[in-house]
């Protein structure tokens, strides 16, 4: 069977660093919010490019931490709209709702899966004021159109970076022309998500933020811990959600072999896009440039259930993300009436195939032999 994705196997190489630092966090006895979190924080903020990273108990807390951290503020206030893709996992919803901002759905592009800037503005209204762009599958969304819409209109712009550890664009710089900026200094603010399975995955649970926002970064360090900058004299009403010092341990081994990881997960790119040849299956967009670190590769076929089983049945393991639009769930039956063709016809056709650091040439080979004959 080749393994959709070998977590024990990608994690393998690992395995020394990982008990040496467990062993470090026992002696250490410091458990909670210690120097590997800020190790972290410091490591990863200067890898984005961004001044400040505050680490969480996971991506969706990420997120609401934000929009909260944002109402604090005063930038947002609640029942304030928010415009989010369609087609995002539904998590990118569900942080709006549990900030008690209001979601507006809008389609993406069917080549790219990201969401559609030249349908932004249509959906502006008096009530409008951020713009949350889900970098999906690993691609940048056009953050250059879409911070230039935001700015237009005065609306905050957030980054849903859960998939996307390392995807860069060139992007205008009053300094020199045009430079390169990573996912996580895009935008106002960026959510990642560090579950195991991401291109910079944890062994469990855990979750940052990046911004270059100072006042947004203090009240979020405050929020995440209760609303306390000072044990025991809370500010404001917060949560716990804490990145954890031993996960923190894990991904300050794991961090800086990100770039590393991500251009393996390109190599195999380039072979599937180049000799996957079926008038079948239609290949995922993608231009050649940094703007996409492939947390999967997506591809789309009318036939997904006769495909899955068949490469079921040549042992080839595959997944589909997401078999259900957001708006089409019970949990929001208040949707459960709308419309949006492209978001159906992307969810009715994706089939995301192997990708991992760890695939073997053969186990490629075999994908794409088996596929071209399909």
């Amino acid at each position: 069977m080749i393994k959709f994705l070998d977590l024990h196997k990608i994690n393998l190489p690992y395995q020394t660093a990982f008990q040496e630092k467990m062993q470090q966090f026992l002696d250490k006895g410091w458990f909670v919010l210690g120097d590997e979190v800020k190790t972290f924080e410091r490591d990863f903020a200067q890898y984005c490019g961004a001044k400040y990273c505050i680490g969480v108990g996971n991506g969706l807390d990420a997120m609401v931490l934000i929009f909260k951290g944002y109402i604090q503020l005063g930038k947002l206030q609640k029942g304030d709209e928010v415009i989010v893709p369609a087609n995002t996992y539904i998590a990118s919803i569900l942080a709006i709702l549990q900030a008690d901002l209001v979601p507006v759905l809008v389609e993406p592009k069917l080549e790219t899966y990201n969401l559609n800037p030249d349908l932004i503005a249509k959906r502006i209204t008096s009530k409008t004021k951020a713009i949350l762009a889900v970098h999906l599958y690993g691609q940048l969304a056009e953050m250059d159109k879409i911070n230039s819409i935001a700015k237009q209109h005065n609306l905050l712009v957030v980054e849903d970076a859960a998939q996307a550890h390392g995807a860069a664009m060139n992007y205008e710089s009053q300094i020199t022309n045009y430079e390169l900026r990573k996912s996580g200094n895009l935008s106002n603010a960026a959510a990642f998500s560090f579950y195991p399975a991401k291109n910079l995955g944890s062994l469990g649970d855990a979750g940052g933020i990046t911004t270059n926002d100072a006042d947004l970064a203090k009240v979020i360090f405050a929020l995440r811990n209760y609303g306390s900058e000072q044990k025991y004299y809370n500010e404001f009403i917060g949560i716990n959600s804490r990145l954890d010092e031993l996960q923190a341990a894990f991904l300050n081994v794991k961090l800086p072999h990100l770039d590393t990881e991500n251009q393996k997960r390109k190599a195999i790119v380039k072979r599937y896009v180049a000799e996957i040849k079926n008038d079948k299956i239609t290949l995922p967009y993608w231009n050649g440039s940094n703007n996409h670190v492939f947390h999967l590769f997506v591809i789309r076929t009318q036939n997904r259930e006769d495909l899955q089983d068949y490469l079921k049945q040549k042992n080839i393991e595959t997944l589909i993300h997401y078999p259900i639009p957001s708006h089409q769930q019970k949990a929001l039956a208040q949707w459960n009436s709308l419309s949006f063709p492209i978001t159906e016809k992307i969810h009715r056709e994706v089939l995301s195939l192997p990708l991992s650091p760890v695939m073997t040439e053969e186990e490629v080979t075999s994908v794409i032999q088996i596929l071209n004959q399909y």
